[in-house]
C-alpha cells in the first residue's frame, strides 16, 4: 500500500542512528554513514511529497487498529511540505557538520543524536495523534538538549539550563492540555477530536484548553512574553547545531499551532485576538531586541523571534490568503534561518569573531562567497524578487483588507527594522575595510583559505540556491501554499481521509 511509505522517512533516520552506534569511535565512518543516511532520507522524503501531491492525504493505522482507537499517521500537503523542508535542511546541515563539528563532539555521539533529532521532527510532522505529538516533542527536546550541551563549555551549560527549563514548562502545559482534552472528549485522535470538541456544550472549558495549547506551543515557538530563552541559548552551540535549532525547532511549535487550531479548535473572535496581540508584541520585542546587538549570532536569535511574529499574525488573520502567506513564509524561513547559521559559522572560521564591528573586508577578500551571503541576507530582508518578499506582501495585503491597521503597521515596522539590520550587517561585515587585526588574527588570516573546505561552503551555496529558487519561482510555491491553505480552511478533508483510509 502507498500509505505504508509514510513511515519510511522516520525509519530511515532511525536506522541511520542505529548503524552509527556500531561506529561510535570511528569518526570518518560516522561522517560517511551520516551523509549517506541523509541522502537516502532526502529521496525518501521527496518520494513521500510526490505521492502526497498526487494522491492527496495518505494515512496509516498502526497495528491494524482503525481510527480513533489506534495510532494514526497522516501525510497531508502541510505535513509533506514540512517533511521535505526537514529533508533539505538535514542534508545540508549534515554535510556541513562533517567539516564544522570537532572530533570530540563526534566521538560523544553527535551524528547519532543528530539523526535521532531529525527522526523526532519527522514524527511530529506526520503523527495524527495528539498524545504522540507530545511524545515526538519529547524526543526532539531530549535530543536537542544533548546536542546543546555537547562540549560542556560554561556558556553552553548556561544556555542549556534556560533552554531545557522553558521547554519542560512548555511540555508540562502541553501535557496538562492533553489531559483535559482527553477528559472532556475521551479521544486522542486529532481527526476524532475535531468532531468531539465541536459538540461540547461547555465552551468556556474548550477555550481554556485551547489557551493551554497555545501557551505550550507558544513557549516552544518563542513568542512574547516567554521568548527570552531563545536568545539566551541559541547563540551558545556550534553553527551546525544552531542551524537545525533556528531553522526547524521553533517551526515545530508553529506547525503544531496550525494543526491544532485548524482542526481541533476553530478559533473564535477571542482566540483570534489573542493570536493577533501576541503576534504584534512578538514582532515588536524581536525588532527592539535587534537594535543594540553587535554579535551576529545574537542578532540572528532576535530575527527568529521577530519573524515568528509574522507566522502567528497570519494564523490570527485566519483567512485563506493569510494561510497562503504563512505557509510561503514558513518555507522561506526554514531555509533562510538554517543557512544564516551556517553562514555565520563560515564567517567565524574566516575572521575568528562574530562581532560586526570587528569584521569587515569580506567582499574584498571573498567576492564570490559574499555574493552567496548577499542572497541569504537580502532574502531574509524581503528584497524583491527574493523569497522573503512574496509572503510579506500577502500578509500586508490581508491585514489591510481585514482593516487590522495596528497589525499592518507592526508588520511594516518589523520589516523596516529587518532591512535596517541587514543593511548594517552588509555594511559592517562585507563592505567596509577590515579593522586592524590582533596578532592571533593576523596569523589566522595568513593561513586560512577555503580550498579543501567544500563541505563547509557547498551546503551554504546549496541552500542559497534553494532560497533563490523559492523567490524566482514564486508561482510554484504559491500553488503549494494555496493547496495547503485550502486544506487548512477545510478540515473535513483531513477528517474524511483519516476515517475513510482510502489509500
Amino acid at each position: 500500500m502507498i500509505s505504508n511509505f509514510i513511515l519510511a522517512p522516520i525509519l530511515a533516520h532511525m536506522f541511520t542512528s542505529v548503524i552509527l552506534l556500531f561506529f561510535w569511535k570511528n569518526v570518518q565512518a560516522q561522517k560517511v554513514i551520516s551523509v549517506v543516511g541523509n541522502v537516502i532520507a532526502f529521496f525518501i522524503c521527496l518520494k513521500l511529497f510526490n505521492l502526497t501531491w498526487e494522491y492527496g492525504h495518505l494515512t496509516i493505522q498502526m497495528g491494524g487498529w482503525q481510527a480513533p482507537f489506534g495510532i494514526t499517521f497522516v501525510s497531508d500537503t502541510l505535513s509533506a511540505v514540512m517533511v521535505m523542508l526537514t529533508a533539505i535542511v538535514s542534508l545540508a546541515v549534515g554535510i556541513y557538520s562533517t567539516a564544522a563539528t570537532n572530533i570530540s563532539r563526534i566521538k560523544y555521539g553527535y551524528f547519532f543524536i543528530y539523526h535521532f533529532l531529525i527522526m523526532g521532527l519527522l514524527g511530529a510532522f506526520l503523527t495524527g495523534d495528539i498524545f504522540n505529538l507530545y511524545v515526538w516533542f519529547e524526543v526532539v527536546i531530549i535530543s536537542s538538549f544533548v546536542l546543546l550541551t555537547l562540549g560542556g563549555k560554561k556558556m553552553q551549560m548556561e544556555g542549556a539550563v534556560k533552554y531545557v527549563t522553558m521547554n519542560m514548562l512548555a511540555s508540562a502545559i502541553f501535557l496538562t492540555a492533553i489531559g483535559i482534552l482527553y477528559g472532556i472528549t475521551g479521544s486522542l485522535n486529532i481527526a476524532d477530536l475535531a468532531e468531539r470538541v465541536a459538540i461540547i456544550e461547555n465552551r468556556g472549558l474548550v477555550t481554556v484548553t485551547a489557551l493551554l495549547f497555545f501557551i505550550g506551543f507558544g513557549i516552544k515557538s518563542a513568542v512574547f512574553p516567554l521568548y527570552f530563552w531563545l536568545p539566551s541559548s541559541y547563540h551558545t552551540p556550534p553553527s551546525s547545531i544552531g542551524a537545525i535549532f533556528g531553522g526547524l525547532l521553533t517551526k515545530m511549535g508553529v506547525y503544531s499551532m496550525i494543526r491544532v487550531f485548524t482542526i481541533i479548535f476553530v478559533p473564535d473572535t477571542f482566540m483570534l485576538q489573542v493570536f493577533t496581540v501576541i503576534a504584534i508584541l512578538t514582532m515588536i520585542s524581536g525588532a527592539l531586541g535587534l537594535m543594540n546587538k553587535r554579535n551576529i549570532r545574537r542578532i540572528l536569535s532576535y530575527f527568529i523571534v521577530c519573524h515568528i511574529g509574522y507566522l502567528i499574525a497570519g494564523i490570527g488573520l485566519y483567512t485563506e490568503l493569510a494561510f497562503v502567506g504563512v505557509i510561503f513564509y514558513l518555507i522561506h524561513d526554514v531555509i533562510i534561518k538554517s543557512n544564516f547559521f551556517m553562514m555565520n559559522g563560515l564567517i567565524q572560521k574566516i575572521r575568528l569573531t562574530q562581532d560586526i564591528y570587528r569584521l569587515g573586508g569580506l567582499y574584498k577578500d571573498y567576492p564570490k562567497l559574499s555574493i552567496v551571503f548577499a542572497i541569504i541576507l537580502f532574502s531574509l530582508a524581503g528584497i524583491p524578487p527574493l523569497s522573503g518578499f512574496w509572503p510579506k506582501i500577502m500578509l500586508f495585503q490581508e491585514a489591510f483588507r481585514s482593516e487590522n491597521y495596528v497589525l499592518l503597521a507592526t508588520l511594516i515596522f518589523a520589516s523596516f527594522v529587518t532591512l535596517f539590520i541587514v543593511v548594517r550587517i552588509w555594511s559592517e561585515v562585507f563592505w567596509k575595510d577590515l579593522p586592524k587585526p590582533n596578532r592571533e588574527e593576523v596569523d589566522h588570516f595568513a593561513d586560512f583559505h577555503l580550498r579543501g573546505k567544500l563541505a563547509l561552503v557547498l551546503p551554504v551555496i546549496g541552500l542559497a540556491g534553494v532560497s533563490l529558487f523559492i523567490g524566482l519561482n514564486a508561482p510554484f510555491i504559491i500553488e503549494i501554499s494555496e493547496r495547503v491553505a485550502h486544506e487548512l480552511k477545510n478540515p473535513s478533508i483531513y477528517i474524511d481521509a483519516v476515517f475513510n483510509n482510502l489509500k
